[in-house]
């Protein structure tokens, strides 16, 4: 499987490119971002675009890839409704209009939210501009269309957030992970399982277009009973 992964400096990217880079099943990855990743492996070719949104460059380089994992996306926070929608709605159409007329095979995948409104007619702003991004992915031309709704992510493996507020958050809720996996695992899931998650996706599809955190859960737990057990770092 070939894939194209956009936002891979970010917390979630980082946790999908390191499941995609790890699985034996996946030949070929390429990111596509504002600025490098700033590692190497065999099986990683990196896009460097100004835009990721615009993407200018021949078709022939965006064609024949299987899936894409969308990663991209910022916090609301101090952002108007028309900024917030240039950075997601116009970014992400952007991109994935580009991709659908080449690879009409491609499973997307978006990082979307829980909570998202596809009435777009709701009163909470990032929800109305996630559920109408939504809806538009979902009339694209692709062999299928993902949309992946976390909540709480735990950043594991060394991952950080590049949002300081959220690594605020994540320091201060430490101490109640593991209450909250073991006793409340609905509510959680972390960056190895939504890569994991995503992969199964791909290949397997979902149970329905919209992935809630059940849902992420039960496919990331899919994933892991088929893989050997010492394939699997702790």
């Amino acid at each position: 499987m070939k894939v194209i992964l956009f936002g891979g400096t970010g917390m979630v990217g980082q946790g999908v490119l390191r499941e995609c880079l790890r699985d034996a099943g996946v030949s070929e990855v390429l990111s596509i971002g504002r600025r490098p990743l700033g590692q190497n492996h065999a099986k990683l070719r990196e896009l460097i675009v100004p835009d990721p949104g615009q993407l200018n460059v021949p078709p022939s380089t965006l064609g024949g890839y299987d899936a894409c994992f969308f990663c991209l996306g910022v916090s609301s926070f101090g952002l108007s409704e028309a900024e917030f929608t240039r950075l997601i709605f116009d970014l992400t159409l952007g991109a994935a209009r580009k991709l659908a007329p080449v690879n009409p095979q491609m499973a997307f995948i978006y990082v979307s939210g829980a909570g998202c409104d596809t009435s777009e007619q709701g009163r909470v702003m990032w929800a109305r501009v996630k559920g109408r991004t939504e809806n538009a992915l979902r009339a694209l031309p692709f062999r299928a269309v993902y949309l992946f709704r976390p909540g709480a992510i735990e950043p594991r493996h060394g991952i950080r957030s590049n949002t300081a507020l959220y690594r605020w958050a994540y320091v201060l809720l430490a101490p109640l992970l593991p209450l909250l996996r073991r006793w409340a695992p609905q509510h959680l899931t972390s960056t190895d399982r939504v890569g994991l998650a995503m992969l199964q996706a791909a290949r397997h599809g979902a149970p329905s277009p919209w992935v809630e955190m059940r849902d992420i859960q039960a496919l990331s737990d899919a994933a892991l009973a088929a893989m050997p057990p010492h394939t699997r770092a702790p």
